[in-house]
């Protein structure tokens, strides 16, 4: 059976629950044990798919075609572990599967309750990971902040799960904010005290509290929340920043938190420092030998998690090429107000995200035409293929505005138009191409010589594509076509020949990059972005 470490937050939202868990589940398989982490959020929707970025950050896209939190995205990336649908459990899924469940007749004479009906479906789906992933240690990220009503459900489902599975097959880590008010020149735990108590109110006692930090906590400090917290002091560990997220695990090592952890789990493991992710990983980006500035040209470059993946993977084709990366976050409608030159001039890569919608699409379209007559290496993605497409169309095949469906019904020349399956859909939620496809890899192309291989599965999220009727007349003007997907014909990949490098690509590749192993698109990339003078 497996083994369950429920994340639990408190004081503010934003404290770094995500990457907690995975850093945890981090450290917890450098001791030899399979890890599965689960983010339970408390919102009403299904899933985060019809979300605007806005609201929500970025949406992850598991290799089952799931859209899921974005904590999924830490999960994968700092550990080996192969999420699913099943590994993000909101409560909009929980409702649908219990109304679903009392339409069909399920419970023919009962009254449905939050108790026991919305927590048993709860319990059922964090127990259905450990049976379909058989992982030894699974851990539970509980989103939002104690307190907050819509997470009640899931912390009641916690505490009965704690009380059925016995002391040695679960343990409560509570994460909270020490404050240091520079006034006063000291640091305050009474907030602590206070998301220690309300959490106590719910049945729930931490058996660890991770406390958030700017420095790390003095042993009067740490006695102090142990007295009132009702712990034991090693049991109060120091979550302290750190300049990397990718240092956490490393930080939490010396505090001593997985093998405090593994005591209370009874899981007895050799203590051996996970020192190939501090050699591949840590001490590269510590130590950069080379600095290279790239431009990330969105629409929702105002909020740092609407991207967060892209700008992960961006550091780990830095960290592949010991390279420290600035990045340069240009707004795509600031360049159709004043043009790409003011923003993009002395960038040495430029990079186009996904996105819905007609909003800054021209800007994107400039920054496309500007890499292109530049040589400055260009790498778009989903949105990011289609406007390479598009511009190319219109200054280079001569078909002027030329545009996609998605923003011009009536153009003339629809170089992007829906997929077909995609013609029918009427519901939003849960109905783009979804999940990973096939792409067979051209030979002599620079995707080839990134992956060194002729077929790759990739991830994707998107309802618009490449119309084929144009692709011969593209190919006559060098517009190379170097992935395809093998079974519905559908173009992949593309590239412009006699160009440093310039790359687009319909799937995101930014879902499978790790910072010990980069994706070999975002690794060439950077190192093409390095070659420019």
């Amino acid at each position: 059976m497996s083994k369950y470490i429920f994340i639990t937050g408190g004081v503010v939202s934003s404290l770094g629950k995500g990457i907690a868990s995975a850093a945890i589940g981090n450290l917890l398989e450098s001791r030899g044990l399979k890890v599965s982490i689960i983010k339970c959020d408390p919102y009403i929707n299904v899933d985060p798919g019809t979300m605007n970025p806005f609201q929500h950050g970025e949406v992850y896209v598991t290799d089952d075609g799931a859209e899921t939190d974005l904590d999924l995205g830490h999960y994968e990336r700092f550990t080996n572990a192969k999420l699913t649908k099943d590994n993000n459990i909101t409560t909009g899924k929980i409702y649908y599967s219990v109304i679903t469940k009392e339409r069909k007749g399920d419970y023919l004479g009962k009254t449905v309750q939050i108790i026991p009906h919305i927590t048993d479906e709860i319990k059922n789906n964090i127990k259905k990971v450990s049976f379909s992933q058989k992982a030894d240690v699974i851990i539970v990220e509980i989103g939002g902040t104690v307190g907050d009503i819509e997470g009640l459900p899931f912390l009641e489902a916690i505490r009965q799960l704690r009380l059925e599975l016995g002391r040695d097959y679960a343990v409560n880590i509570h994460l909270t904010l020490v404050p240091y008010i520079k006034t006063a020149g000291e640091i305050k735990t009474k907030p602590t005290q206070h998301s220690v108590a309300a959490l106590r109110q719910i049945g729930i006692t931490p058996d660890i509290i991770l406390c958030r930090a700017e420095k790390k906590l003095s042993k009067e400090a740490r006695e102090k929340i142990a007295l009132f917290c009702s712990v034991d002091i090693d049991a109060v560990v120091t979550a302290v920043d750190v300049k990397s997220i990718y240092e956490a695990p490393i930080a939490y090592r010396k505090e001593g938190l997985d093998k405090l952890i593994l005591r209370l789990l009874n899981v007895k493991r050799p203590d051996k420092a996970p020192l190939e992710w501090e050699e591949a990983v840590v001490n590269k980006i510590k130590k950069p030998k080379y600095k290279v500035e790239i431009a990330v040209v969105g629409k929702y470059i105002t909020l740092q998690d609407a991207y967060k993946s892209i700008y992960e993977a961006l550091t780990h084709g830095a960290i592949a090429n010991e390279t420290k990366l600035v990045i340069k976050r240009v707004d795509s409608e600031d360049i159709t107000k004043r043009g790409a030159d003011k923003y993009l001039k002395g960038v040495k890569g430029i990079l186009v995200p996904g996105g819905f919608g007609p909003r800054g699409i021209e800007g994107k379209i400039q920054a496309a035409q500007y890499a292109r007559e530049n040589g400055i290496p260009y790498f778009g993605i989903c949105l990011g293929m289609q406007i390479a497409v598009i511009e190319f169309a219109r200054n280079v095949c001569g078909m002027k505005k030329a545009h996609s469906t998605e923003f011009s019904l009536d153009t003339k020349y629809p170089v992007i138009s829906l997929l077909e399956e995609q013609k029918k859909v009427k519901v939003k939620g849960a109905s783009m191409r979804l999940g990973a496809y096939a792409c067979r890899v051209k030979k002599g192309t620079n995707a080839f010589s990134a992956y060194q291989k002729e077929r790759v599965d990739e991830r994707h999220r998107h309802r618009y594509e490449f119309n084929n009727e144009y692709r011969d007349v593209m190919k006559k003007d060098n517009f190379v076509f170097s992935g395809i997907n093998p079974k519905s014909n559908l173009v992949e990949i593309v590239e412009i020949k006699d160009h440093p490098w310039y790359l687009a690509c319909q799937f995101h590749p930014e879902f499978q990059s790790k910072p010990n192993k980069a994706h070999p698109l975002f690794r060439d990339f950077v190192k093409a972005a390095l070659s420019i003078e």
